[in-house]
């Protein structure tokens, strides 16, 4: 318990240095850079003080990201609203300090200090201050919800709190230190009237929501590192194991096999009925692994309302984790939604968990768009801050968890294939619940793409995982770049040229930006977004030429791409595998993520 309030009073106070501080901050030094000198102490205890009772004893989660019921969102927008136009006009000030005068003998007896009157104006604060919740919050919060508070709960919220509060009482104490200087210059009523201002221009954007859409933008645009600095150390082994007590549950540890070490699984029951089997088809040994953790910190629900393992008790359940720009996990959809079809009314429950690899894929309208666009008919989740991805202890992108009926992990399966084992290893665990006539084995839609074992393997753009870049990678900031000739380069190898501005997670084409790759594969695929979603171009050369319409991918028209939404681009589709040199030249705004083959 020690080492988890430790952990949440880092987070606390690093929260309080990140983007998602900004809406909340000008308001912030407005109150407390007016009245005495105690009122910073006041507002900052207010806004701390809301903050946490919202957490424990609210728990309504805003987009992933905030914090707000809906009563007492209102009552803060109007006690922000009053107390900007009490230092607008200075009657209604005087108006209500002679209304509230009673109040005073419960205060300071020092003549303005003003701790009381800045504490409900911080109080008001709390619900617009609205961290990007990171593991240890989003456990307190789904806790707290779901059974209830507890002292333990109320420790790590306050621990918290108290993290966000000593960094906000120093920027409190700091801006009333500028701001005095300001007084003392002879400007004090026109400062005090800017304050106003401030505070009143506050409660519009929030009863326009406008401060909920700059979190959410925020948590979405900004690197993990700055929404999010403590977000390494809180998916920890030692944070998650505390994470995982206070939810009062163990942790499933998967094995690196689909079957369990010697030793440390409990044996397969019986063998389920003949008609389970499929013929041909080795059924896959499935061993009790471990009880399933259920999905915890997770955000919006699609095409179901929100699901429990407890719920589920009863149905075999395949848990699949999955992100909408991962052309590994598009490739599984077929068989998803085929089992999903063939096995739903015989008693499978198919639950695809979206842990995004990217930001822009936390936003509920991509993941949706992207649902649609599949044909996803199964309940699929958002799970933004890996709590469910670290809860199951995953290991990447796609991955398959299969539970028994009585809600025991029995199969795990890593990355695309083994799809007819997964299958044989349903129906078994179908029959083991009961349904003994299975009938024949599913059909998955369509043509489905593999990867040869020859392709150009993926690469990233951002810094933190480039690789195979010629003659040099990309490095945070902004500069230029000297593109290597195609015919120069290593095969799978590729090289930058123009002006880009790159970060740990992408890079932004800004001026004359082309990227020139000699590639080996029968498809080719890159992650694009566009600035603002503004439709933007890249042009797609191939050897040397405008792609030829018999080559081009289904995403390009006349040798071009337009990009407007973020998400995976298919620029090239070739019969057989063959070596090529690839060139885009990027319009400006147009940001790259990721390059995968088939």
């Amino acid at each position: 318990m020690v080492v988890l309030l430790a952990f949440a009073l880092l987070a606390g106070a690093a929260t309080a240095i990140t983007p998602c501080v900004l809406p909340v901050l000008p308001a912030l030094l407005s109150a407390s850079g007016s009245g005495g000198r105690r009122r910073p102490l006041g507002v900052v205890a207010g806004l701390t003080l809301t903050h946490t009772i919202t957490i424990v004893g609210i728990a309504a989660v805003v987009d992933g990201v905030g914090f707000a019921d809906g009563t007492l969102r209102t009552l803060a927008i109007a006690a922000l609203a009053v107390f900007g136009l009490t230092l607008l006009v200075p009657r209604l000030s005087h108006w209500m300090q002679e209304r509230m005068s009673g109040f005073s003998r419960l205060g300071p007896r020092s003549a303005g200090d003003g701790f009381w009157s800045g504490l409900p104006v911080g109080g008001a604060l709390g619900f617009v201050y609205a961290p990007c919740a990171g593991p240890i919050l989003a456990a307190v919060i789904s806790v707290s919800a779901s059974q209830g508070t507890t002292g333990q709960l109320v420790a790590v919220a306050a621990a918290y709190g108290l993290g966000s509060a000593v960094v906000l009482l120093g920027l409190a104490l700091g801006g009333r230190k500028l701001m005095d200087r300001v007084r003392n210059a002879g400007r004090g009523p026109a400062l005090q009237r800017a304050f106003g201002v401030v505070m009143v221009l506050t409660a519009v954007l929030m009863f326009a929501n406008l401060d909920i859409r700059f979190q959410t933008a925020l948590a979405s645009d900004f690197p993990g590192f700055l929404t999010n600095p403590t977000g390494g150390l809180e998916r920890t082994d030692a944070v998650e194991g505390r994470l995982a007590g206070l939810r009062g549950e163990s942790r499933f540890e998967p094995p690196s096999e689909a079957v369990a070490p010697k030793g440390k699984s409990t044996p397969a029951p019986a063998k389920a009925a003949s008609d389970a089997a499929l013929p041909g088809v080795r059924t896959p040994a499935l061993r009790v692994l471990g009880d399933a953790p259920e999905f915890r910190g997770t955000q919006r629900w699609f095409n179901s309302p929100p699901l429990t393992m407890k719920r589920l008790r009863g149905r075999v359940v395949l848990v699949d984790f999955w992100t909408y720009t991962c052309i590994n996990c598009l490739r599984t959809l077929p068989y998803i939604k085929s089992w999903d079809k063939r096995y739903r009314d015989q008693g499978l429950t198919i639950v695809g968990v979206h842990t995004p690899e990217f930001a822009f894929e936390k936003k509920a309208s991509n993941v949706l768009r992207s649902i649609k666009d599949n044909k996803l008919r199964y309940p699929v989740v958002q799970d933004n801050d890996f709590v469910t991805w670290n809860a199951f202890t995953n290991r990447g992108w796609p991955s398959k968890y299969l539970i028994d009926a009585k809600g025991r992990v029995r199969y795990t399966h890593l990355g695309e294939g083994a799809y007819e084992e997964t299958e044989a290893a349903i129906r078994t665990l179908l029959a083991e619940a009961g349904d003994e006539r299975l009938g024949k084995a599913a059909t998955p839609d369509g043509t489905i793409e593999s990867v040869g074992p020859h392709a150009t393997p993926e690469t990233y753009l951002g810094s933190s995982r480039a690789q195979s870049f010629s003659p040099e990678g990309p490095t945070n900031g902004t500069r230029d770049y000297t593109a290597a000739s195609g015919e120069d380069l290593p095969l799978s190898v590729f090289s930058l040229g123009g002006r880009w501005r790159v970060d740990d997670e992408s890079a932004r084409a800004v001026r004359k930006a082309t990227i020139t790759a000699r590639v080996v594969g029968t498809a080719v695929y890159i992650v694009l977004s566009s600035k603002a979603d503004k439709p933007r171009k890249v042009q797609v050369r191939l050897d040397g030429r405008p792609i030829a319409g018999a080559d081009a991918g289904e995403d390009v028209k006349d040798g071009v791409v337009t990009v407007r939404t973020q998400r995976l681009y298919s620029l090239v589709k070739v019969d057989s595998l063959q070596e090529h040199v690839l060139t885009l030249r990027f319009a400006p705004g147009v940001s790259g993520y990721a390059f995968t083959f088939g």
